[in-house]
């Protein structure tokens, strides 16, 4: 008992001493700081300093030893450094799922923040110069000499095989000079702030960055130019692989089913593939049945997740073999585990559903199952009462539309969840909470 109460004592002098060191503190008056004033504090303290660095690094090292002990007894204490800093934001708050800052590097982090910032801010430029030149293009010649005329150049991919090798010159010179004069970030700093550029990359006349004044419109920046990254990603995808560029790539089109269930903001009816282009209503019908079918088992699967990390069911998955429930390892690890035997009853199981209680009748609306209700539950071989429906149509087509904008949500939600699993190996709770 006493060997546990002095190591739950060093841990927390360890994480209080590590919280004094390393995290940025919500307030000016506390001995944190920020990452963009951590490399002036370096050349600015005074030698009394020394000791507080010093007592900084016993902390941490105090940190790692409760750390050793938390890991013996599968309780695990996370100690990060920069969940106070700007762009830790709802929904996802402080996100690392790569655990890429867990080190506490604070250059490491500023060099990563920079990068942010940059990027996000050439990708919402990128994002616009995909928009623009399908309703405005600059006139005359852009090269007099390959008679060459801006309306001329194509728009997105196409325009890199038009554009003559003097244009990627300039191209390359403009960029170059920005990076190295006016658009350099300099040490003393905050990330995004240049030299001859201001808050959200404007001119320097109009105004410099102030993280305590301006921390509303620089977390807008960043989760903006998130945002954009995403955005032209995509853009570039869908004009690589379907040749489009015009408002057909940004504004949803008119369609024969503008009036079906799912069809919410903010997208409203988007079909970028043109999949219902031909107004077949059967085969919208069948792929609304297959999308309600995937988004409700994605649900189940998502919840499937998450509870074997709080909740196990006693006794033997397999009493042959020996192997318990507690046994199973979590996420895809469990799938080479099952037995013969479990994938056989699986299987069945699916397949009976398939053949008698989901059966779709043409006849009945897509996801609608006799004697199934709303989120398809309803009486069977193992569950016994009358399935839930809403008489009142407008509460009925609300639930609906709830219903298949969680079950894509869910289909995302689990692709991610695999996709995580198999690269980083994590399925607990570090996987859809925000670290603390």
């Amino acid at each position: 008992m006493a060997k546990h109460m002095s190591l739950l004592a060093a841990g927390a002098a360890g994480a209080y001493l590590c919280s004094e060191a390393f995290v940025s503190g919500a307030t000016p008056s506390s001995a944190q700081a920020p990452v963009s004033q951590l490399r002036l504090r370096r050349g600015t303290e005074s030698r009394s300093s020394g000791s507080h660095g010093l007592a900084a690094t016993s902390g941490a090292a105090l940190c790692l030893v409760a750390a050793a002990g938390a890991v013996r007894s599968r309780k695990t204490t996370a100690c990060k450094s920069f969940e106070n800093e700007l762009g830790v934001t709802l929904p996802l708050k402080y996100f690392d799922p790569l655990g890429l800052s867990k080190d506490g590097d604070a250059d490491e982090f500023r060099r990563r923040r920079c990068a942010e910032i940059k990027n996000g801010r050439v990708a919402m430029w990128a994002c616009m110069g995909y928009i623009v030149p399908e309703y405005f293009r600059w006139p005359g010649y852009c090269s007099p000499s390959s008679d060459l005329k801006f309306t001329d150049i194509p728009n997105g991919i196409q325009a890199l095989y038009k554009l003559p090798a003097e244009g990627w010159a300039q191209i390359a010179v403009f960029i170059g000079f920005l990076e190295l004069f006016p658009g350099r970030q300099e040490k003393d700093a905050i990330p995004g702030d240049l030299p001859n550029f201001g808050r959200l990359g404007f001119p320097t006349f109009y105004s410099k960055a102030d993280p305590e004044k301006n921390s509303r419109s620089l977390d807008a920046e960043i989760n903006n130019g998130r945002l954009a990254m995403v955005a032209i990603t995509g853009m570039i995808s869908q004009n690589a692989f379907f040749g489009t560029t015009g408002p057909s790539m940004w504004l949803p089109g008119s369609s024969a089913f503008e009036g079906e269930l799912g069809v919410q903001a903010p997208v409203g009816f988007w079909d970028p593939l043109g999949l219902s282009a031909d107004g077949d209503v059967d085969t919208f019908k069948r792929r609304r049945a297959v999308e309600l079918k995937h988004g409700r088992i994605c649900m189940l699967a998502c919840v499937g997740y998450i509870v074997p990390e709080y909740f196990r069911w006693p006794g033997y998955l397999s009493p042959e073999k020996g192997i318990k429930f507690a046994d199973m390892p979590h996420g895809i690890a469990a799938i080479s585990k099952v037995p013969l035997e479990g994938w056989v009853q699986i299987a069945l199981f699916l397949g009976h559903y398939e053949g008698y209680f989901w059966r779709q009748d043409p006849k009945r609306a897509p996801g609608d199952y006799e004697g199934y209700g709303f989120l398809g539950v309803g009486k069977n071989f193992i569950f016994n009462f009358d399935p839930i429906e809403f008489k009142d149509p407008e509460v009925r087509k609300t639930k609906l539309s709830a219903e298949i904008a969680n079950g894509r949500l869910a289909m995302v939600a689990l692709m991610a969840m695999l996709f995580q699993n198999g690269t980083v190996g994590t399925t607990g709770p570090a996987m859809w909470l925000p670290g603390a």
